[in-house]
């Protein structure tokens, strides 16, 4: 029906465009323009249907029934991409009717349609592949394990594909013989896309070993990255550093290079602490009785206190020490009265991890004095909190110091080189 309305229309711009005393081949092509354009026009009004009613009524009806794979399908416009079709499907099946006359015409526009039913076709399922990783990404799996990468690389082999129907279009030759003639070139291939096959052989060995999660805290000085993995790629991870900018690691360089995982610490539940205070030698010695007697009425140190005069005075007995002189036998001395002050204060410190280790201990003296470090973890992981806990430990630590006798060290300056003249004088 349709194939013989066009005859007549195009009969009738014949016979009207004869009465110009024309030449034929004018005559022909004027009619062939004509068709062209009134093709060309149904394809504009069948794309502004769909795009303004079929999809319009489309979203209205999705939106009534929210949900993941909805919003996923409404925020990547997939039927806006799919609407780009109906205007081929107008020429396929109009356009042998309206251009049966010209064949040379009619190979051409099926060339062109061929090609953009190719690249639409693409688009779409881009399109479809973001949706799967919208969706996907909505699962709490999506953090171990991120297929990003593998839709990514998808893409890349769509993309191939896509190229080689539409040269062999172009050429009129089967796929297949390109695809044999790229055979033979596959050592080129290897070499452009080194870094693309590097990369997703990095990514899957990176997910099959769940080396990063998104959400994990990651360090890698070489690449400048010092916080948050916020997103896994084909070829990057891209990670927000805590001063906000963006760092990007090539994934492959996660395998090959060592960097630091946090999520250990993040799931045991504890934040380390490892922080030293300095005592001045100087200030270090034995406890005597009136000492004694003030560490015995200090909360932490009563227990200790009578449990250490205990053992002294037994292992001294034993000994036969002459306790006139204070070198002899075992002492009490003010730094490790201090020291078991402090593990008792962390031990009843409540933002202290009692499941993981904790201890006071001393280091080798150095030019600073005698280190006392305090290694313990917190039972806050968040940040903030943390560096709360462990300056509220500190600041009480340094406070107590003088009550036991004891100074901190610190390098002299201005206020205190006249005391230490005054004191050489």
């Amino acid at each position: 029906m349709i194939a013989s309305g066009v005859t007549v229309f195009n009969d009738f711009i014949i016979n009207l465009l004869e009465k110009t005393n024309l030449p034929y081949d004018y005559i022909f092509n004027i009619t062939a323009i004509i068709l062209v354009f009134i093709l060309a026009l149904l394809c504009f009004l069948s794309n502004w249907i769909a795009k303004n009613v079929i999809l319009v009524s489309a979203r209205k009806i999705i939106g009534r029934k929210p949900g993941i794979w909805s919003q996923a399908i409404l925020k990547n416009k997939v039927f806006l991409k799919l609407s780009h079709l109906v205007p081929v499907l107008i020429i396929y099946w109009y356009g042998p009717a309206f251009m049966s006359e010209y064949p040379s015409i009619v190979s051409l526009t099926f060339l062109i349609t061929n090609i953009y039913i190719i690249l639409v076709g693409l688009l779409v399922v881009y399109s479809f592949l973001n949706v799967i990783k919208d969706v996907y990404n909505n699962y709490e799996i999506s953090k171990s394990r991120p297929i990003t990468s593998y839709l990514q690389g998808l893409k890349i082999i769509l993309g191939i594909v896509a190229g080689i129907l539409i040269l062999s279009a172009l050429l009129n030759r089967s796929p297949l013989y390109l695809l044999t003639g790229l055979g033979a070139a596959t050592a080129i291939l290897m070499l452009v896309f080194r870094d693309t096959i590097l990369n997703f052989v990095g990514g899957v060995q990176v997910t099959a070993n769940d080396l990063v999660q998104i959400g994990d805290w990651i360090e890698m000085p070489k690449y400048g990255a010092d916080g948050d993995v916020i997103d896994i790629t084909l070829h990057t991870v891209k990670v927000q550093n805590w001063d906000r900018t963006i760092s990007t690691i090539p994934t492959y360089e996660l395998v090959s290079d060592s960097f630091k995982n946090w999520r250990g610490m993040v799931q045991s539940g504890g934040r380390r602490i490892m922080r030293s205070v300095y005592i001045d030698a100087k200030s270090i010695r034995f406890c005597d009785e009136e000492m004694i007697k003030k560490y015995e009425n200090i909360h932490y140190l009563k227990d200790y206190v009578k449990k250490k005069k205990a053992e002294l005075e037994e292992y001294n007995k034993k000994s036969n020490i002459d306790e006139n002189n204070l070198v002899n036998g075992r002492r009490m001395t003010n730094v490790g009265t201090f020291r078991a002050y402090i593990e008792n204060y962390i031990t009843n410190h409540p933002k202290i991890h009692k499941d993981l280790i904790f201890m006071v201990r001393q280091l080798e003296p150095n030019e600073k004095g005698l280190p006392l470090q305090i290694y313990a973890f917190t039972n806050d992981t968040n940040w903030k909190n943390f560096e709360k806990i462990q300056s509220d430990i500190f600041d009480h630590i340094l406070a107590v110091i003088p009550h036991f006798d004891l100074k901190l060290f610190q390098y002299p300056t201005d206020i205190f080189v006249p005391q230490v003249y005054n004191d050489n004088e």
